[in-house]
């Protein structure tokens, strides 16, 4: 089973116990969610391989995910703006990323050792402008489906703008947000 699938895994576990009930980490009360707040602002040198905030990192990158996918379902995805850079970022993605294909990822595309290599400059120009530009997000590898185990990757944030933007203005996001317009 892959890393991500564990996490998922867990998430699920935690969602169905008090603390990840409908109240989230307002369960934990004041002091819980003040310490859960500050110990996933601190670098990642800071820790070692702690199971707690490896689940605490991946329902935070779940509940982005949902909350993504609940907006371009929502919202027709051609006017979403994710960051105040769009514009520079689906630029300076297009320019670097012109074969990437967006619609359907290969994860090859974003893990495979010569892709890291070619996505490090990339995601390092937005270090000091993209707020959490290195933090680990869920990205769905075929746009026209949701986030399942088998259709979701770990990727950095920046590079989830990168490619969301680009499905989003491209016109590939239409099918989750017609979808879910048809069903209401």
């Amino acid at each position: 089973m892959c890393y991500y699938a564990v996490h998922l895994r867990r998430i699920d576990d935690l969602r169905s116990t008090k603390m990840a009930s409908s109240n989230g980490l307002t369960s934990l009360g004041p002091d819980g969610a003040s310490a859960a707040a500050h110990a996933l602002s601190l670098p990642a040198e800071a820790y070692g391989n702690d199971e707690r905030l490896e689940v605490m990192w991946a329902m935070k990158a779940y509940n982005h995910a949902e909350v993504y996918f609940n907006l371009i379902s929502s919202v027709d995805p051609k006017f979403l703006k994710l960051t105040k850079l769009d514009d520079e970022i689906y630029s300076s993605f297009k320019e670097a990323f012109e074969d990437l294909q967006v619609k359907l990822l290969n994860p090859d595309d974003l893990k495979s050792s010569e892709a890291k290599e070619r996505w490090r400059p990339f995601c390092n120009r937005y270090e000091d402008l993209v707020e959490d530009f290195n933090y680990g997000t869920l990205l769905r590898l075929d746009c026209e489906k949701g986030y399942t185990e088998e259709n979701t990757i770990f990727a950095t944030r920046i590079q989830f703008f990168a490619i969301e933007i680009a499905r989003n203005r491209e016109g590939f996001n239409d099918v989750v947000f017609s979808s879910r317009s048809s069903k209401s």
